[in-house]
């Protein structure tokens, strides 16, 4: 699918997802702040439930949706270090066809790594596309004061060049995912989200679940103190009573899933936790392997690749 771009060249659609929540006005004054400048955009709001200051969940969240948003902006705020030295970006996915604007603090680059790397990158740096009211008004909000503007403008034709200076792609700020990894018979996992059902994804591919259970002896799931029977499952309402259910979500990773129950709370789980995946007995369950993690970078697209759209996704 090609750009979805208005009739003066601009884009039509900015997706927006941020930590603001619904309890203030910041969601609204964005979006006054967009309709203002670009009235002919559709702001399609993602979700604003990201947990405040949660840059790694709101990377996950973006990126869990890249593929399913339309092609346009792509508005992302999570940013704890509003304010400081951290660069405002707008970073150019499939030669064009998508811009993620956003704080270059690691929130953008799963979805960007997701759709194939980068076409080119800028900091917004330029006044003439800020809001004036920001030296008046300190400079706490970038949400309404330099990233809406600056995908508005974009929405309006304004070619990403004149939004400020360009960067090197990979200068900026990679996000860092945590690996699944083999501790002996143990499949150690970590709860990547959780989701409002209390199911909780892992970052575990069904595959290293199936390979596991390959070997014929019951899967177990470790969490804390809490040693429980798994089994894999197609759908959450097909788990057995007294089994915790090991079900492919839709993004494709593995979740626990109790049918019409909340994993989480019955299992004591949240993002972060450990999780094991056994097929040994508790007693011989190795402990204290450390988290392993791993940089997503904000790499140039590759020449002559396909691009998002050609993969099948796009931001």
């Amino acid at each position: 699918m090609t750009s979805r771009r208005s009739a003066g060249g601009g884009y039509d659609t900015i997706s927006f997802l941020s930590d603001y929540g619904h309890d203030d006005e910041f969601v609204g004054v964005v979006h006054s702040v967009m309709a203002a400048i670009a009235p002919h955009a559709r702001v399609v709001d993602v979700t604003h439930g990201i947990a405040p200051c949660n840059v790694r969940g709101g990377g996950l969240a973006l990126a869990r949706a890249a593929q399913y948003l339309l092609p346009g902006v792509v508005l992302a705020v999570v940013d704890p270090g509003v304010g400081t030295a951290r660069r405002p970006v707008a970073v150019e996915v499939g030669d064009g066809a998508s811009v993620l604007v956003g704080p270059d603090n690691g929130l953008l680059a799963p979805a960007v790594a997701l759709v194939g790397g980068a076409s080119q990158a800028v900091e917004l740096t330029s006044s003439e596309y800020r809001l004036d009211t920001r030296a008046e008004l300190g400079s706490t909000f970038d949400g309404r004061d330099v990233f809406a503007p600056a995908a508005a403008h974009l929405c309006c034709g304004v070619p990403l060049s004149a939004l400020g200076p360009a960067i090197e792609v990979a200068t900026l700020t990679p996000g860092m995912l945590p690996v699944s990894q083999r501790d002996g018979d143990d499949l150690v996992a970590e709860v990547l989200w959780v989701d409002r059902f209390g199911n909780c994804q892992l970052n575990v591919d069904p595959a290293e679940v199936d390979q596991l259970a390959a070997t014929g002896t019951p899967l177990q799931v470790v969490a804390g103190e809490d040693l429980r029977t798994a089994e894999r499952a197609r759908a959450y309402a097909d788990v057995r009573p007294g089994r915790v259910g090991l079900v492919t979500d839709s993004s494709g990773l593995v979740s626990l899933a109790l049918p019409q129950r909340s994993a989480a709370d019955e299992l004591g789980l949240h993002e972060g936790a450990e999780v094991r995946l056994t097929t040994a007995s508790a007693d011989d369950r190795r402990t204290g392997s450390p988290t392993v993690v791993t940089p997503v970078g904000l790499r140039p697209r590759p020449g002559g690749s396909a691009g998002p759209q050609e993969q099948g996704g796009r931001p």
